[in-house]
């Protein structure tokens, strides 16, 4: 279940990156906060993969799956 309550967050940008927040923004038809909300679920989606990644990685080298390669070579 989601906790559909919304929370306020200030950040501070420097003027080039409120610049480039506000041109996207503009482009895409989203308001800065859509904008900026998009961005943290991205991020925290990438940290979630490299810290799976980070522990996975171990029990996969132990078995010979250092590479792509390894991967593809057994589930062509």
């Amino acid at each position: 279940m989601h906790d559909m309550k919304s929370y306020a967050l200030t950040i501070r940008l420097d003027g080039a990156l409120d610049r480039q927040l506000a041109q996207v923004a503009k482009r895409t038809g989203r308001t800065r906060s859509e904008v900026v909300r998009d961005a943290v679920r991205r991020q925290l989606a990438l940290a979630q993969f490299q810290d799976l990644r980070r522990r996975v990685m171990p029990l996969a080298e132990a078995r010979g799956y250092v590479t792509d390669e390894d991967v593809f070579r057994d589930i062509s």
